[in-house]
């Protein structure tokens, strides 16, 4: 286990691999441990790391560090620590929202961004999320088999505040938009049975700027790393291969994961 200590607080993180560096952000159920397999594809050409939010896995519990704005500032104070500059994010849920405000406030430290199970609105977020305990968000997230067994039974370190007043804090934000706000390659991943969000509906990829694009995976949940492994880590080392400012559009897609939205 590695860690640094920032606001005199322990933070977690992992890292494999060497290379060009990208980073990890787990959602409100879960922490850095359902990225290993992601992880290990990556770290054969990449050094890839992943760290527990404020409040999730072996990070501190810290109800005053629990706000999106607040675990923002976490993400540029690791990378500062550890001085790693210019970086990939791949986010899922509360850190994809978190991918995009990293690349629209710090456009220069961001080199790309790939944004899954991104929430398009906060009341779309299903009511679950705001009354269900970390144990019974992930029993009806996360499908319980040998090979998510440790994931499983990480996510239920959560701190119960960490994700209801992340909830709150990101009322502010107007989630619509902030794809719009960010100049650098994105790539929006969605699975289409994804149950956090209520009535899903296919990004309209026509509407996306030319530097974001989005693939759907048809037979996904809310962890398309987990429900679909093999897939999502082609798509994801062909996306980090990509020149640096190329847009994921001219990404080659391979027919066993070709989602295109129309």
């Amino acid at each position: 286990m590695s860690v640094v200590i920032l606001r005199d607080e322990i933070i977690h993180y992992e890292v494999l691999g060497r290379g060009r560096p990208v980073i990890f952000l787990h959602d409100w159920v879960g922490s850095w441990r359902y990225w290993i397999p992601s992880m290990q594809a990556a770290s054969v050409s990449f050094r890839a790391y992943a760290l527990d939010l404020w409040g999730f896995g072996d990070t501190a519990k810290n109800p005053t560090f629990y706000s999106h704005e607040q675990q923002l500032s976490l993400l540029r104070e690791f990378l500062d620590e550890l001085g790693i500059g210019k970086i990939a994010v791949v986010g899922h849920g509360f850190g994809a929202i978190l991918s995009l405000l990293f690349a629209s406030q710090y456009p220069h430290a961001a080199d790309r961004i790939m944004a899954i199970g991104l929430p398009r609105q906060e009341n779309a977020l299903h009511p679950r999320l705001r009354s269900s305990s970390p144990t019974e968000l992930a029993e009806w997230l996360m499908e319980r088999t040998p090979a998510t067994e440790a994931a499983w039974m990480e996510a239920c370190k959560a701190d119960p505040r960490a994700i209801a007043l992340s909830l709150v804090s990101i009322q502010n934000l107007n989630l619509p938009a902030l794809p719009r706000q960010v100049s650098v390659p994105c790539l929006l991943v969605e699975g289409q049975n994804d149950p956090v969000f209520e009535g899903y509906q296919r990004t309209d990829e026509e509407t996306l700027p030319e530097q974001m694009h989005c693939i759907v995976f048809d037979n996904s949940g809310h962890y398309p790393m987990l429900d679909e492994p093999a897939k999502f880590n082609r798509l994801l080392s062909d996306f980090l291969s990509l020149a640096s400012g190329e847009s994921p559009r001219r990404l080659q897609l391979k027919e066993e994961w070709k989602r295109r939205v129309r």
